[in-house]
């Protein structure tokens, strides 16, 4: 049997819920054709939807349509789960999770009022989740209704896959709009048929969108539509291993918790142990208790779920909505976002506590109601739609928990972003703690959200604590620094880090990163890089044309920015975008100078810099200092007690180095000019810059090679002269003079040497590596040339050395080039091994450095009393010396 998932989603009263009613009626699911306004509706089922006749809640029914066949097509027998979703737009977040484990989608239109400002909301979101699309116009038994203006408007709105497969509609012209919708249907029909197959593809694809005429009230096009759904559908392949996704957490009447999902692949067994899959939000190891199969209000209980099944489950008390079971991932984080931000008003003497857990319950519900708690001001702040979720909110309070509660004056849901990347230094160190966490924080695409990553070493900082860091990251909504709004479109980059052995622990890496996000938050609206965001809307405004100048004064004075009217059967058209604190209010206007024939669509459009910023953070006024529970300053140790350091002097302070540099993004474009060009001042000031950053390398590898191996005794020093060499090592690095100096050695004589890694060199850097993919001979005579320039401007000798070590009987082959000793290595000799011998012998009488990434490398040349220089490093010093050679060349 072929099992489908079928939602049912519509603007609200176009008559969804009549349609699901005609059609489990004429399934003979039910014995009696329920109405909305009769209260008797068989998927309204609870109070609240009887009384207002809107459906607020998700419902499920269960139909089976036998076995027959349509003219010469067999048809199979095939059961259908039917989701009613909620109309309204206060709702559409329930909708949109419901879209979420759909196999197909009836859109309902009203015939009369056609495509409306939900309906091209929920088209979007049909698109975004690539749900296969049939369409049901409705009310067409009423005045105004016409097949051939709703089938253009359709056409237009949504594109030439909108077919229509009435009964009573011409095949020929079936035939020929069904060519239109894509390549192998036009071949078909060229062909002369269109098979059924390449058709129940193109629906499948989304290329075609089949479109049904009639009224659900008086049971017309209802056979059609049935027919179409059992015709023209496939069920989707299951996963052999076991999948489920939760679209909707629940409870029942007494208060058992309730989660529904969607078996994806495999089976769910009763009592089968259910577990978080390892990116879950919170690790759990739970047994499904019962398989409840629900059908209006009622349900039955059923011992495995097979793919394809929605079910209930209880026994699960640590799922969320979007969560995926087993082989199937979590769903797409929701595009649609609450923009209304509210204060719970809690009658004299109530406890807010009591308050707080009940929304939390219903939090769980629905997870945009964003319940947050202010525990300085002791209020609840929620986010919510509109006016109608809000009356229904206080209604379920009352009726579920018993809760009184008032809702104070809405206000518009700001967030922050960055305009350009920042570092965020974060230290915590109180005594017997210690953590140091440096961030990098950078702006993200419009609508991403907040993206966590890692480009820290292990080797600098354990993958634990990284780890740990990343989640303290995701665990809470982080707030900016203008208006204490939340962080969104930025990616965060976890760049560098340390903990102590003995005294971090968990908690401290919790301070420390959350006072790095906000130390760069700081930084960043110092530098007047921080952003404001305000939700947006994208309107369609209809007006007679008489009311045009009305209509376009009023949106420029709503801030809006809109294109030229465009003229539609006789009426004026604007189409436009335009922030939603401007726009409150703005279709009873409409409604009042248009006398009622004006009418304006508004769908969210996201978040886009604030219009109207200085006015915005006026009225808030915020103090960022004044927010003790988002502390931007850090905490440093000194003297056995730890003390504050205000935000701005943190990285000055800070224990390890990291943040954006010469590494970060735009770095390498701020300092090169945009023609490639090198000017003698910046040249000499990034040598200069690599230089001491060597030298400071150095020094701390030379630190970590004698903790590790004991101080450096040179080859023939008397044992006397040691403590003597600490000593003026130390006093060199304390910035004060030894007790007695010992006079300074003369300077090696002769000219200095470069020993140069070539391997390591060629596939270090970029475009040498390119060539060698192709031909490595090529990138050795490239490299080989590039040295041959640079020692011949610098005055010293080079030495290029390659590995030979794996060429069997191989003998050491010296070769010279120009100016340059290319070294073959002989059999069992790697570079490494000759670069420490001849560093050994060279560094007795002259100045020596080895270009080489390798780190243990690079630590035995610090021990020969060598310089090293990394690849990369190496590369900048030879471009700048090009340029140099260029520029004396012209000039």
């Amino acid at each position: 049997m072929k099992r489908l998932v079928i939602g049912v989603l519509a603007h609200v009263d176009s008559g969804k819920t009549t349609l699901a009613e005609a059609l489990l009626f004429r399934a003979g699911v039910i014995r009696k054709l329920g109405r909305v306004d009769h209260r008797d509706a068989f998927l309204d089922t609870d109070a609240l939807e009887r009384a207002r006749g809107i459906t607020i809640f998700a419902k499920q029914a269960e139909l089976t349509l036998p076995a027959g066949r349509d003219g010469g097509v067999p048809l199979e027998e095939t059961g259908i789960t039917l989701l009613d979703t909620p109309g309204h737009v206060d709702f559409s977040a329930e909708a949109e999770r419901t879209l979420q484990v759909l196999d197909y989608a009836i859109l309902v239109i009203s015939g009369t009022d056609g495509v409306q400002s939900h309906t091209a909301t929920l088209w979007r979101l049909l698109e975004r989740y690539h749900v296969p699309t049939l369409i049901f116009v409705n009310k067409m038994d009423l005045p105004g209704a016409d097949r051939e203006v709703r089938l253009r408007e359709l056409r237009g709105r949504f594109g030439d896959g909108c077919v229509d497969f009435s009964a009573d509609a011409s095949p020929a012209a079936r035939a020929e709009a069904l060519a239109l919708c894509s390549e192998p249907l036009m071949n078909a029909f060229l062909a002369g048929d269109i098979a059924r197959e390449d058709l129940v593809t193109a629906i499948a694809r989304r290329q075609v969108f089949p479109c049904y005429f009639g009224s659900a009230l008086r049971m017309e096009g209802i056979d059609a539509l049935l027919t179409g759904l059992q015709r023209d559908t496939r069920m989707p392949p299951a996963a052999p291993d076991f999948g489920a996704q939760v679209f909707k957490i629940g409870a029942d009447d007494q208060g058992a918790r309730l989660t529904y999902l969607k078996v994806t692949g495999g089976v769910l067994k009763v009592k089968s142990t259910l577990c978080a899959r390892p990116d879950a939000r919170a690790a759990f190891e739970e047994k499904a208790d019962q398989l409840r199969l629900y059908s209006g209000s009622k349900f039955r209980l059923i011992s495995e779920a097979p793919a394809g099944t929605v079910c209930a489950v209880t026994g699960l008390t640590k799922t969320y909505p979007g969560q995926g079971l087993g082989s199937q991932p979590d769903a797409r984080m929701p595009i649609l976002e609450p923009v209304l931000n509210y204060r719970v008003e809690l009658p004299e003497g109530a406890d807010p506590h009591h308050a707080l857990r009940a929304l939390r319950t219903l939090e769980e519900e629905d997870p945009q109601l964003h319940v947050v708690w202010n525990d300085a001001l002791g209020e609840i702040h929620l986010q919510l739609m509109g006016e109608v979720q809000l009356e229904i909110l206080q209604s379920v309070l009352h009726s579920r928990f018993g809760l009184e509660v008032g809702f104070g004056e809405g206000g518009i849901l700001y967030k922050e972003t960055l305009s350009a990347p920042v570092e965020g230094v974060g230290h915590y160190e109180p005594l017997r703690h210690y953590a140091e966490v440096h961030l990098l924080l950078e702006p993200g695409p419009r609508g991403s959200g907040v993206q966590l990553a890692s480009c820290c070493r292990t080797d600098a900082l354990d993958g634990n604590w990284q780890r740990l860091i990343l989640t303290h990251l995701a665990e809470r909504s982080h707030a900016g620094v203008l208006a204490g709004a939340p962080l969104t479109d930025v990616k965060i980059t976890l760049t560098a880090g340390r903990a102590h052995l003995k005294h971090t622990e968990g908690g401290d890496f919790r301070q420390a990163t959350y006072r790095a996000v906000r130390q760069g938050l700081r930084t960043a609206a110092a530098a007047g890089n921080a952003v404001l965001l305000e939700p947006w809307y994208d309107f369609r405004l209809e007006v007679p044309q008489d009311c045009v100048g009305r209509a376009m004064a009023d949106l420029q004075r709503r801030c809006a920015e809109f294109s030229p009217p465009a003229v539609e059967n006789d009426r004026a058209v604007l189409t436009g975008t335009a922030p939603v604190a401007e726009m409150r209010g703005c279709a009873r206007e409409v409604t009042a100078y248009t006398r009622g024939a004006g009418r304006l669509s508004c769908i969210p459009k996201g978040y886009a810099p604030c219009h109207n910023t200085p006015e915005v953070l006026a009225a808030i006024g915020y103090n960022a200092d004044a927010d003790v529970e988002n502390p931007a300053d850090s905490v440093f140790c000194s003297h056995g007690a730890g003390y504050l350091v205000k935000w701005d002097e943190v990285p000055a302070r800070a224990h390890v180095s990291g943040g954006l540099g010469r590494s970060a993004p735009g770095a390498a474009d701020a300092e090169e000019p945009q023609d490639g060009a090198q000017s003698p001042a910046g040249a000499a000031r990034r040598r200069a810059e690599a230089y001491r950053g060597t030298l400071e390398q150095d020094r701390e590898l030379l630190a970590i090679f004698e903790r590790t191996y004991g101080p450096i005794r040179r080859r023939g020093e008397a044992p006397g002269r040691e403590d003597a060499r600490i000593a003026a090592r130390r006093a060199f690095d304390s910035g004060k003079p030894a007790a007695s100096r010992t006079p300074a050695a003369p300077p090696p004589a002769g000219p200095d040497y470069l020993l140069v890694d070539g391997y390591n060199v060629i596939f270090a850097w970029e475009d040498l590596k390119a060539l060698a993919a192709d031909n490595l001979d090529a990138a050795r005579r490239r490299l080989m040339d590039i040295l041959c320039n640079y020692a011949g401007y610098r005055k010293c000798v080079p030495i290029l050395v390659f590995d030979a070590y794996r060429v069997k009987g191989g003998s050491r082959e010296v070769e010279t080039w120009h100016n340059l000793h290319v070294i073959y290595t002989r059999e069992a000799e790697t570079a490494d091994m000759f670069i420490e011998r001849a560093t050994h012998e060279l560094a007795r009488q002259h100045r020596v450095r080895v270009v080489s990434s390798d780190g243990a490398e690079q630590i035995i040349i610090l021990g020969n009393g060598a310089l090293r220089v990394s690849a990369q490093a190496f590369q900048r010093e030879v471009r700048a010396v090009e340029a140099e050679i260029r520029e004396y060349l012209e000039s």
